[in-house]
């Protein structure tokens, strides 16, 4: 046990470096992007700018997270901050949707006026923006395929990545083919997209706070794979919610067909968490056992 709590340690240290190495890197290009609008004239880097800002405090918002999940269990707080990192999820997710309806706003209001860009200092900002919004999602891919925290912070820096490139296309075709207006239009496609990406997360996220039941589990099956086992008689206020990406918990009413003693409970309760650890990856269980007792019987039952 030793040995895996230090593993993990470990890893969230190493979250929490690529994290700083991505923020520093962040307020470098937000300076630059800003700067660099300003006098080019130029909307769609100013709006690079602002979703690079936003990549800064999704940045901070995930490392703050990252450090208080690690955060011991108290008398106070008996899950500890296990939950930190899936707040930090569905706030990056709201911040994404917030810029782009921004930026389609600002894009609109560009469309109807467009303005000559100084086009030579937007490529070669967006090729500054794309080396160092690349380098970071390298940084963080890995733990963004395993992590919800991670995947914000992820998705906003490769939607920025790929809000650079459109920035950079719209700078080589305002330098030779005199195009301004492709500024909003990149800018307007750029917003939809952080729409999109920023939704799935916001839902998913969402779903985790509300405590609802993961996508990949049927409860009907686990109370049927559940009674069959010997001596259980009914399955019935069934709870089961994702705590973190790590913790799925079950808890329910069981009904026995006989008056067990506790050490008879014990064996079978070994049984049903194996069985809901090996077939849908539960990893923590409360069963209340009962034997004739009145109580409503359904499966799900509103406390």
């Amino acid at each position: 046990m030793g040995h895996s709590h230090n593993h993990s340690h470990n890893h969230v240290n190493l979250r929490g470096r690529n994290l700083v190495i991505s923020i520093l890197l962040n307020i470098v290009i937000t300076l630059a992007q800003v700067v660099g609008g300003l006098i080019s004239g130029s909307l769609s880097l100013l709006s690079d700018a602002l979703h690079n800002f936003s990549d800064v405090l999704s940045l901070v918002i995930s490392y703050i997270a990252n450090k208080y999940s690690g955060k011991a269990a108290s008398l106070q707080k008996t899950f500890g901050y296990k939950r930190a990192e899936i707040v930090a999820a569905f706030v990056n997710a709201a911040t994404l949707i917030v810029v782009a309806i921004f930026l389609i706003k600002e894009a609109i209001i560009r469309f109807q006026d467009p303005h000559e860009i100084k086009s030579g200092l937007v490529i070669w900002l967006s090729l500054i923006a794309i080396l160092g919004n690349g380098f970071s999602v390298l940084l963080l891919k890995k733990d963004s395929e395993t992590n919800m925290n991670m995947k914000s912070v992820y998705l906003h820096l490769l939607t920025d990545m790929m809000a650079s490139v459109a920035v950079l296309i719209g700078g080589l075709l305002m330098k030779y083919y005199q195009i301004y207006w492709v500024d909003s239009v990149l800018t307007l496609i750029i917003a939809l997209y952080l729409i999109v990406m920023g939704y799935d997360l916001l839902k998913d996220s969402f779903k985790v706070l509300m405590l609802f039941t993961p996508n990949s589990i049927e409860i009907e099956k686990i109370v049927a794979d559940i009674q069959k086992l010997k001596g259980i008689k009914n399955v019935h206020h069934v709870h089961i919610w994702q705590l973190n990406e790590e913790e799925i918990h079950l808890e329910a009413h069981i009904d026995f067909t006989e008056d067990i003693p506790l050490s008879k409970f014990d064996t079978i309760l070994h049984e049903i968490e194996d069985l809901v650890h090996e077939n849908y990856d539960i990893n923590h269980v409360n069963i209340q056992p009962e034997f004739g007792k009145c109580d409503i019987k359904d499966v799900i039952v509103q406390d």
